[in-house]
């Protein structure tokens, strides 16, 4: 009896240890509503009613995990699928991890070290901090205006990241190549990479947040380079929280210009002398178990090429609603004129959904 009691006792420490030692952690989120999105270019003007999907945040499922290698070193890993869960088919170009896919080392002393594909500098930091949308909610979502903060993701990318210090936080990553395998460099022929350089420092310390990025994408082959900084604030003062932000791009807009509808304007992330001051305010407050959210967002370009351009606005309005720890529903409305600087070109976007995380 006391041999079998001793076996199951070992048996229960080591499992203990194994479990100190390493974890997987499987999580998710599940998103999906109901909208109504109308975009008019001109004359023309398309519109759609129907269900909408990752709205607030993007439907996804995902592993994680972390192994102890001693004296404060951990591996890392993440891998993150995207799909519709409308349909059900994948997100980001059908990949199987085209949300994250990611290894790497961390410590608490030096900081934390990722190889793989995963979202830029601008979007880890800067979104939240400038807008009540963060990256979310569609059309009102930060990046509709500040582009390289519309969670950009880029393959092939070196990120490191250092420690928290007194709320303090530093960035820095390179990718080989953003989108798609890395091409070779053939001799006498410039191999067409789309490089990409991501950094920034942010700052959170009780009511009072603060970001500022830098990112830059250049490909030698059409020998072009587009970049964009952005600047942003953030003050809680309990009963509301302001947000502002200020950036400028230059030479393009990073992810490249598009409507999201078949047959609307689209343009490439390259364009020489398309310039744009950006601006954005908003606020959050607690209203009930639930926070309501406004934001304007400009973008302000300057004419190029002969074409005069106009100034983008957006005005958004939302509101999310707490039914447990881990499902909320919401509401958003957003209306957006000329946009990309282009006259008369308008996009107006509402929906509800309910989002649940495990």
């Amino acid at each position: 009896m006391k041999k079998t009691l001793l076996a199951a006792a070992l048996t229960v420490g080591f499992f203990g240890v194994a479990q100190a030692e390493t974890s997987v952690t499987l999580y998710g989120i599940i998103d999906t509503g109901i909208g109504y999105n109308k975009v008019e270019v001109g004359d023309t003007d398309a519109k759609k009613v129907g269900l909408i999907n990752g709205v607030q945040s993007g439907s996804r499922w995902g592993l994680k995990g972390t192994e102890d290698l001693g004296d404060g070193l951990q591996a890392v890993f993440q891998l993150e699928n995207g799909f519709d869960s409308s349909t059900g088919y994948g997100a980001q170009d059908d990949r199987m991890f085209g949300r994250h896919a990611t290894i790497g080392l961390q410590g608490d002393s030096w900081g934390r070290l990722d190889l793989g594909r995963q979202t830029n500098i601008a979007s880890k930091y800067f979104a939240d901090v400038a807008s009540p949308f963060g990256a979310s909610f569609g059309q009102a979502n930060v990046g509709a205006t500040f582009g390289s903060s519309n969670t950009v993701r880029w393959d092939n990318m070196v990120m490191y990241q250092t420690p928290n210090f007194s709320g303090f936080q530093f960035g820095v990553g390179y990718s080989f190549n953003t989108n798609g395998a890395q091409e070779w460099d053939v001799d006498g022929i410039e191999e067409d990479n789309d490089k990409g350089v991501t950094t920034g420092l942010r700052y959170a310390n009780g009511p009072i947040g603060a970001a500022l990025t830098y990112d830059q994408v250049k490909n030698d082959t059409v020998d072009e380079k587009v970049k964009q900084w952005n600047l942003g604030l953030s003050y809680d003062f309990e009963i509301v929280k302001l947000h502002a932000g200020f950036g400028q791009t230059r030479d393009g807009w990073i992810g490249g210009y598009s409507y999201g509808i078949a047959g609307a304007p689209t343009g490439t992330m390259y364009e020489s002398g398309r310039d744009a001051n950006l601006y954005t305010v908003g606020l959050s407050a607690p209203l009930g178990a639930g926070k309501i959210m406004a934001s304007w967002a400009m973008a302000d370009f300057d004419d190029n090429n002969g074409v005069d351009y106009e100034k983008q606005n957006i005005y958004s309005l939302g509101y999310t609603y707490a039914l447990s720890k881990r499902t909320n529903v919401y509401a958003y409305g957003s209306y957006a004129k000329d946009l990309y600087g282009i006259d008369d070109t308008k996009s107006t976007a509402v929906g509800v959904g309910v989002r649940h995380q495990f």
